[in-house]
């Protein structure tokens, strides 16, 4: 299935009936450090094992990372 991740055209091999959820499985994130947003929208965690995904769909995908400088 071919979509748009952050402005990029990607193909992935996704199940029928692909989800958010199989979607972040498919790019190997934590689902716990990622935002998404569906064409336009962002998605609630909760909801995406329900969210369906079609061909050309459109998303903006943040991924915290940890890191930084230690505060005293």
């Amino acid at each position: 299935m071919q979509v748009v991740i952050n402005g990029k055209e990607r193909d992935f091999a996704l199940p029928p009936k692909a989800t958010l959820m199989d979607l972040i499985g498919a790019l190997e994130l934590k689902g716990d450090r990622v935002a998404l947003e569906h064409n336009g929208a962002i998605v609630r965690r909760d909801a995406w094992a329900a969210t369906p995904i079609h061909p050309g769909d459109q998303f903006e995908i943040v991924h915290f990372v940890g890191g930084g400088v230690e505060l005293a």
